[in-house]
């Protein structure tokens, strides 16, 4: 998928709660190391921005750090974790990667697509979802997984997650982790939660 760099039409400031926080990873660095600080104010900024990452944010942090645009260009661009444009409330990455693939990511993808009635990348009308489709998010042992924002769901199939979607669409809180009670990687018939905490 292409990534482009979009503006949000307007200046680019850190909240007031915000500026403590830029000045508290800042304070983490060396003086001559303070450029080091972008990864975690681009972060920050693209949680201000509610979820991406708009072109004028970029431009305000390589300023903080006193670095050139472009650097600052040149990593927002480079990882995939920074949305360069906007996206709905919920963001779903759907692992693809072979060993989800093999137990039913597709049949996810699609519960994903059809509940959100969108192409890959857009925002669903009621602007709760934006669907993609990824390659490994690394939890291969409890296949398959999807990624909502900074939360995995796992050990998912087409009706569990067609349950979350639901719940989300209700306001209702989803607890992330295995949706079958499943104790961290322990084995598929092993250690599960108690009734009580799933």
């Amino acid at each position: 998928m292409k990534r482009t760099l979009t503006s949000q039409g307007k200046p680019f400031t850190f909240s007031p709660k915000n500026q403590k926080k830029v000045t508290e990873i800042i304070s983490q660095y060396p003086v001559t190391r303070q450029a080091s600080a972008i990864l975690p104010l681009l972060d920050l900024a693209q949680r201000q921005a509610e979820g991406w990452l708009p072109q004028e944010a970029i431009e305000h942090v390589a300023e903080l750090l006193k670095i050139s645009p472009i650097r600052a260009y040149e990593i927002a661009t480079f990882y995939t974790m920074f949305n360069l444009s906007p996206r709905g409330k919920y963001l779903l990455q759907v692992c693809t990667t072979t060993p989800c693939q093999l137990v039913g990511s597709d049949e996810i993808l699609q519960a994903c697509n059809q509940t959100a009635d969108v192409e890959q990348g857009e925002i669903s009308k009621d602007g709760l979802f934006t669907v993609f489709e990824v390659e490994c998010l690394g939890a291969c042992v409890n296949a398959p997984v999807v990624q909502i924002n900074d939360d995995y769901f796992e050990d998912l199939n087409a009706e569990r997650m067609l349950n979350i979607l639901n719940d989300l669409k209700l306001g209702k809180q989803v607890k992330p982790g295995s949706t079958i009670g499943r104790q961290c990687s322990a084995a598929y018939e092993g250690p599960h939660h108690e009734k009580e905490d799933v």
